[in-house]
């Protein structure tokens, strides 16, 4: 009787193989700062280099991974390049990318507490470390009224706040019965695109979204949110959600949480607070301010997956009230049914976010945490900080460069004094150089330069680096204009 052929990957290739992939993932990183930063391939590209149809059979890893390095890596943006100073930060490590690996072995779904007791458990620890280490209000630990749960990005963590104010200004019918149009939400122009894709989503409409004025360092104004709230509250409307931010996408511009907090407790309104880059930041005690008035908020969510060497997904949202959130999100079918929820002494953070499944999320920032310790963390932060401010003095002392915006923290807003077509056309050349890559935004209808520095691998003579070929190339391109 002939043996049943066997396709599955056997332990002893997957040790070999896992090693290679190590060993092929450490060798990238030693050598990423040889690739341009940003892919330069045209669309299509990658599609045309792949086979238009599927191995009937079954392929050698090593010509797998061989592949990835000759067709794949030309198509990649690199995130994880020192010199890579757009957008945000979505950084990782060695220990993130070792928790990860170790959540993907394990496999486990995560939805209950009964499926696997320690992914919940870990998580409910690992959030309420986090609350100590950029000391929180404490009613954002789990041994409070609220707590914590990770979500995939910030963008779901909105969401799932946004719901639930939804259903706390309607007194929980809405769920049942619809919006009806009444609903309105409020946010600064500033605000991350992921509110106005939130109110779509939640059935409140995009047009019931207020758009609050700002100030001259971009921060949302008080007395503007106060005086449109009253506005629509004369017109019959019902005022259910503020969101503010600590470190704007554009500007990293703080709205002032004490006077926002003040209204929206007057008002019964929820406040969210969104902290997704910034909030790492006070881990430092020295940057904690940018939490003052966080007391006076509902909710609240930053991404270690930006900022603290955690590769993405990794949210960390926080709600005062968890019942509300539950109560919100909460739907049990009879196969869901076990012993353990039954008994209310459990979290079953399937309640907590919008899909059923979830993933061991949790290992990857324990490991993260243990591995660094609280001043690891802290030491590179500050790192961070100050090679920013650094950058900031240089434009400042230049001629030919200006500040466009306040800089706090790890992001510097900047422009030539020439003007847009300068600006637009150094850019361009920045990252067609492959040297380095920078974003752009508009503060004021003027076409203004990003530079974001939270790379996990960025030194100073990056930074320096990314100065000097600023200078070079703004020398050409105003010779051409």
């Amino acid at each position: 009787m002939s043996e049943e052929p066997i396709f599955h990957m056997t332990p002893d290739e997957f040790r070999r193989y896992g090693r290679a992939v190590v060993d092929w993932i450490a060798d990238y990183y030693e050598r990423v700062e040889s690739f341009p930063v940003l892919s330069r391939v045209q669309p299509g590209a990658i599609r045309a280099s792949l086979p238009a149809e599927p191995p009937l059979h079954g392929e050698a890893f090593p010509a797998i991974l061989r592949d990835v390095g000759e067709l794949i890596i030309p198509g990649i943006t690199h995130w994880q390049s020192p010199n890579f100073f757009a957008f945000f930060p979505a950084n990782t490590s060695g220990p993130a990318i070792l928790g990860e690996l170790l959540s993907a072995g394990l496999g486990i779904q995560g939805m209950l507490w009964a499926t696997s007791p320690a992914c919940t458990e870990l998580e409910t620890h690992v959030l309420d470390w986090v609350v100590d280490m950029l000391e929180l209000p404490r009613k954002f630990r789990s041994d409070s009224t609220g707590g914590g749960v990770i979500q995939d990005s910030a963008s779901s963590a909105s969401l799932c706040a946004l719901l639930a104010a939804r259903e706390r200004a309607t007194r929980y019918t809405s769920n049942d019965k619809g919006c009806d149009g009444r609903l309105v939400a409020y946010a600064s122009s500033q605000t991350h695109s992921s509110i106005e894709k939130a109110m779509k989503i939640a059935g409140l409409g995009r047009n019931n979204l207020r758009l609050v004025e700002i100030d001259e360092a971009f921060a949302m104004r008080p007395e503007d949110l106060a005086r449109q709230i009253k506005r629509d509250r004369s017109l019959g409307l019902v005022p259910c959600y503020v969101c503010a931010t600590v470190g704007t996408t554009s500007s990293n511009a703080l709205d002032p949480l004490p006077e926002i907090g003040k209204i929206c407790g007057e008002e019964g309104i929820w406040l969210h607070v969104d902290g997704a880059m910034c909030g790492t930041a006070a881990i430092c005690p020295e940057y904690r301010y940018i939490h003052a008035g966080l007391e006076l908020a509902d909710s609240y969510c930053f991404n270690p997956h930006k900022w603290m060497f955690t590769n993405f997904d990794c949210d960390c949202f926080y709600v005062a009230d968890r019942a509300a959130l539950i109560q919100t999100l909460s739907v049990l079918p009879e196969y869901l049914r076990n012993k353990a929820t039954e008994t209310g002494a459990v979290i079953d953070y399937r309640d907590w976010q919008i899909p059923l499944g979830r993933r061991f999320r949790s290992l990857k920032l324990w490991f993260v945490i243990r591995h660094y310790g609280v001043e690891g963390l802290r030491w590179h932060i500050r790192q961070h900080v100050e090679l920013a401010q650094q950058f900031a003095r240089w434009v400042r002392e230049s001629d030919r460069f200006e500040l466009a915006a306040p800089a706090p923290l790890n992001l510097v807003c900047f422009r030539h004094v020439g003007g847009d077509t300068i600006n637009e056309r150094l850019l361009d050349r920045l990252n067609r150089s492959g040297k380095v890559y920078l974003t752009h935004t508009k503060l004021n209808d003027r076409y203004t330069l990003r530079l974001c520095i939270g790379q996990t691998h960025t030194e100073a003579r990056h930074v320096q680096r990314a100065w000097q070929l600023i200078q070079e190339m703004a020398t050409e391109v105003e010779q051409e204009v």
